[in-house]
């Protein structure tokens, strides 16, 4: 029997068929996990908008903040730099964003609280990372509360629509002086390494 006849022989239908139903499989698991592109002209909800980008830009900086190691969260960039003179470490500038985030992701129904003395008592990377994460999760209460009855509605601080934006903007700001300090010591921000 030659080679041909081998490789067009019983096995290769048996072979066939296990490469088309693992690729059929793989095929529909893929079209299950990626949700439906909403129709154009779909009206979609401020809660539903403001929380796709919260939770992308979220991904991107507490990424961030954990790639940088423990030991360099005391780090800024040093005057011989650049124009660095009192900037804030890389712990202070994700300390500062956890303050800010429940600033600007503050329930409006509720007294304001100064917590400044709670985010100055943080020290270690773990801690920071933490009051980082919850603040997001204060963050991501604030937004999915946004209706298209409220988004617009004046608070005491301005409205959710616009609290929500400048809050997002704001650690956006933050993301990217975070990156450079990755930069600085030899860390790519992993939402720049392609595994995002």
């Amino acid at each position: 029997m030659s080679q041909l006849t081998r490789i067009g022989g019983p096995f290769s239908g048996r072979i066939l068929g296990c490469c088309l139903l693992a690729a059929a499989s793989t095929l529909a698991l893929a079209q299950a996990t990626a949700p439906a592109k909403p129709a154009v002209g779909t009206l979609m909800s401020p809660s539903l908008t403001y929380g796709k980008l919260l939770s992308g830009m979220e991904q991107e900086f507490v990424s961030a903040a954990e790639a940088m190691p423990e030991d360099k969260y005391n780090f800024a960039p040093p005057v011989t730099a650049g124009e660095f003179k009192g900037v804030r470490t890389f712990g202070e500038q994700v300390k500062h964003v956890a303050e800010a985030n429940a600033y600007f992701f503050h329930d409006p129904s509720k007294p304001m609280v100064d917590n400044r003395a709670d985010f100055e008592k943080l020290k270690t990377k773990a801690e920071i990372v933490k009051a980082l994460k919850d603040s997001f999760v204060q963050a991501h209460a604030y937004v999915d509360s946004i209706t298209p009855e409220n988004a617009y509605v004046m608070t005491a601080n301005g409205t959710r629509a616009g609290m929500a934006a400048f809050g997002i903007a704001h650690f956006m700001d933050h993301y990217g002086q975070i990156c450079v300090y990755l930069r600085m010591n030899g860390i790519v921000p992993p939402a720049s390494r392609g595994s995002m």
